[in-house]
């Protein structure tokens, strides 16, 4: 399957699916070097699959890169995918984890879902995988 282009520097529909969704990637310049790469998204949402209502989470995505590096603006259109997505927290957060390192198989990747409390509970979700070599 070909690679479509870099969505940076040009005018992209929003997707309306994750699946839809295109993460984009870029050859890492220091992929001899060890070190952390952060991105964090304080305002992510999705929908509750069974009532419908919204749920918020502060995302925080850390990874060593490898050969690749993951483009930030693909992120951005990949996060915002998940708005209308019906998911519980576990499959959201596990879900994105799951799709960067597929694309860009970092040396070491690791996604916090910090869930905003519904009913008074605070739900926190981690997925970490990929030793460094």
């Amino acid at each position: 399957m070909a690679r479509k282009s870099l969505q940076l520097g040009r005018a992209v529909e929003w997707p309306k699916t994750p699946a839809e969704a295109q993460l984009d990637r870029v050859p890492n310049p220091q992929s001899d070097t060890n070190y952390l790469v952060r991105f964090t998204a304080p305002e992510f949402t999705s929908i509750c699959p069974v009532t419908g209502q919204p749920d918020f989470a502060h995302l925080v995505i850390d990874y060593v890169p490898g050969q690749w590096l993951l483009e930030s603006k693909s992120l951005k259109l990949y996060v915002a995918s998940f708005r209308n997505h019906g998911a519980f927290h576990e499959d959201c957060t596990v879900m994105i984890g799951k799709r960067i390192s597929a694309e860009i198989k970092p040396k070491w990747l690791r996604i916090g879902g910090y869930w905003y409390p519904r009913g008074g509970i605070p739900i926190r979700r981690v997925l970490a995988n990929r030793q460094i070599a």
